[in-house]
């Protein structure tokens, strides 16, 4: 075995090391030591419950100093919610889109730019007297939707967000003591309820072979995700569209002998995931599969 397939089993698989060693001087034992431990990526380790409550610690506590330290936040205020987006900056005849993240702390709303640092925008909440979701063409011809915030002093201004109708709840609700009457929230889009969701492994393909992980799987009545606790976006997005076929396969998986089901999309491709309730997941993913009318 080389270095490189013992790091890979180390990471993705694990050992447990189990070592008895006694010091002796002239034959009289003087010390003894005994170590039991695991070894394993962190990935791994959080598939299987372990030293989860330290890395989220550590996630949270790194995550605080850095937005502390990007957002200058004050001694009471935190951070609710931030994503990816952007401002509206509207001057003279220019108009134009300033990308950066979106921070919504309890008391104020900051559009950052990381690099070079600037506030690129922001208001107190207490300054907000509408919120809506604004529908917008873009240039390409695609139709996103948009924050649109009437303030205290008469100005609109228009946000773009990765989760625009999650930012719009989040401030709806932030500002509810505030807003005007005459000038409703903009819709309040609820989560949609899933059809099923729990946790699942999703063999991912590698270059160096496919390799099981585990996850989080949710399926709605538009399509089906999954996502591993260290990712920052789904791994695995298929639309309802693309959900051609599911079947469970013989064979033993990392749920157990029979836990593995094949997932069959549009374009022929073949999706593997394993269950612990593999007969509940077939039976929903058939449910909602688009119905193909007879010719």
């Amino acid at each position: 075995m080389t270095l490189d397939d013992l790091l890979e089993v180390v990471l993705n698989k694990g050992a447990v090391l189990h070592l008895d060693l006694i010091v002796a001087v002239a034959d009289i034992p003087l010390i003894g030591v005994s170590i039991r431990a695991a070894v394993a990526g962190m990935e791994t380790m959080l598939e299987y419950g372990m030293m989860r409550d330290w890395d989220e610690a550590t996630r949270a506590w790194a995550e605080r100093s850095v937005v502390r330290r990007a957002l200058d936040l004050r001694e009471d205020e935190g951070v609710v919610r931030r994503m990816s987006g952007g401002h509206l900056l509207t001057e003279g005849v220019y108009h134009g889109w300033r990308p950066g993240t979106v921070y919504l702390t309890d008391q104020r709303l900051v559009v950052l730019r990381a690099e070079p640092r600037e506030i690129l925008w922001q208001t107190e909440l207490s300054g907000v007297r509408s919120v809506r979701l604004k529908p917008e063409r873009t240039v390409g011809g695609e139709d996103r939707l948009r924050l649109e915030l009437t303030l205290a002093d008469g100005r609109r201004e228009l946000l773009s967000a990765k989760e625009p109708e999650t930012l719009c709840d989040l401030i709806t609700r932030a500002c509810a003591g505030h807003l005007a009457p005459a000038l409703p929230p903009g819709p309040v889009t609820d989560v949609e309820p899933p059809l099923a969701e729990g946790h699942l492994w999703y063999q991912e393909p590698r270059r160096s072979g496919p390799v099981w992980r585990g996850g989080t799987a949710r399926l709605t009545s538009g399509g089906l995700t999954w996502k591993s606790p260290l990712d920052a976006r789904p791994a695995l997005v298929l639309p309802t569209a693309d959900l051609a076929g599911v079947r469970r396969v013989p064979g033993h998986g990392p749920a157990g002998e029979g836990s593995v089901l094949v997932v069959t999309t549009a374009g022929g491709e073949d999706v593997r995931l394993a269950a612990g309730d593999p007969g509940l997941w077939v039976r929903r993913l058939e449910a909602a599969r688009p119905v193909v009318a007879a010719g």
